[in-house]
């Protein structure tokens, strides 16, 4: 089992993802009124045309970009190596570390500040849109890892999304609300590393076996 390296969002080519990137700086500089067909196109030195096709209307670029930033959680993919409890450890606390990373990252907040701004209105997708495209998908690809450890007999669950659940509470707490509102992240970001593995060590004394803490 190994995780992903460090995973571009696999249905888009590299000059997809490098518009991608222009797009999501845009949003972190200028705000929702930045996001413009023509500024986006602009920036990225880019057709138009072009965007239509690759990702359809606004609404389509907008979930491509939620999509591309959660693919920077890097998760978990099945091969022929055997999972044990220090690999299993491993890859719990690296996920947390990532997870905690693009959540506090400058275009993580501004997404999910737009979305708190526009969720009062009717036909706002954003809100939607970063639960099915961000952190469900992430969910998704992180429930393989926990499988996999309950496969190998390290992990004891009967739900995988309650699990999840869980892991996720433990690793992101009342962190990502604080950020949000505007506390500093300098002193949190420093804690990261402290802060997965707590997370991890809680979420194993939940949910571990005997073999995942032999």
């Amino acid at each position: 089992m190994q995780l992903a390296a460090h995973p571009h969002q696999p249905d888009y080519s590299p000059r997809q993802n490098d518009v991608l990137d222009s797009a999501l700086r845009l949003l972190v500089d200028g705000g929702e009124k930045a996001l413009t067909t023509a500024s986006v196109a602009r920036a990225a030195n880019c057709s138009k045309e072009s965007l239509y096709k690759w990702f359809g209307d606004r609404d389509g670029l907008l979930s491509a970009m939620i999509g591309f930033q959660a693919s920077k959680v890097r998760t978990f993919e099945d091969d022929a190596e055997t999972l044990t409890a220090a690999t299993l450890r491993e890859h719990l606390v690296l996920f947390a570390r990532d997870l905690l990373e693009v959540l506090s990252g400058d275009v993580s907040l501004a997404l999910n500040r737009l979305a708190i701004g526009q969720a009062s209105r009717d036909g706002s997708k954003l809100g939607s849109m970063l639960q099915e495209r961000g952190r469900r998908q992430i969910g998704k690809r992180a429930g393989v890892l926990l499988e996999a450890g309950r496969d190998a007999g390290l992990l004891a669950f009967e739900d995988r999304d309650d699990a999840y659940d869980t892991l996720y509470g433990l690793i992101v707490s009342d962190l990502h609300l604080r950020m949000l509102l505007g506390e500093d992240s300098g002193r949190m970001v420093k804690d990261f590393g402290r802060r997965a593995e707590r997370a991890v060590s809680a979420f194993l004394r939940l949910y571990g076996s005997g073999k995942s803490s032999a």
